[in-house]
């Protein structure tokens, strides 16, 4: 089991428990992140799961998919280390993984 480091739209850092096999937006929303919506259930077609990646930890995470890039690009506030949680599976390499909550569109 490892750790997610997640700063909220607030300004406040949480530290969630961390298990593998599913995915980042998963984890946050167990872990009481209310702004994750995730309104289409992790399917990569709404953005609103979108969250900052710690430049640290960008390299570690698999590549972005076409789909994703694409639902990204609706994204007003998308940055260079923007991603959507919904499409990235927690595996251990990921442990201390730190992620802002993007600025809600």
């Amino acid at each position: 089991m490892g750790t997610l480091i997640v700063k909220n739209r607030a300004g406040d850092q949480l530290s969630i428990k961390a298990e593998g096999s599913r995915s980042l937006m998963e984890i946050m929303r167990e872990g009481g992140v209310e702004e994750i919506l995730a309104l289409c259930g992790g399917t990569c077609s709404c953005a609103t799961c979108h969250v900052i990646v710690d430049p640290e930890f960008v390299d570690r995470l698999e590549s972005m998919s076409v789909n994703e890039n694409e639902m990204l690009d609706s994204c007003e506030h998308r940055t260079p280390t923007s991603r959507l949680s919904c499409q990235i599976p927690y595996r251990d390499a990921l442990d201390g993984l730190r992620l802002t909550i993007a600025t809600d569109e």
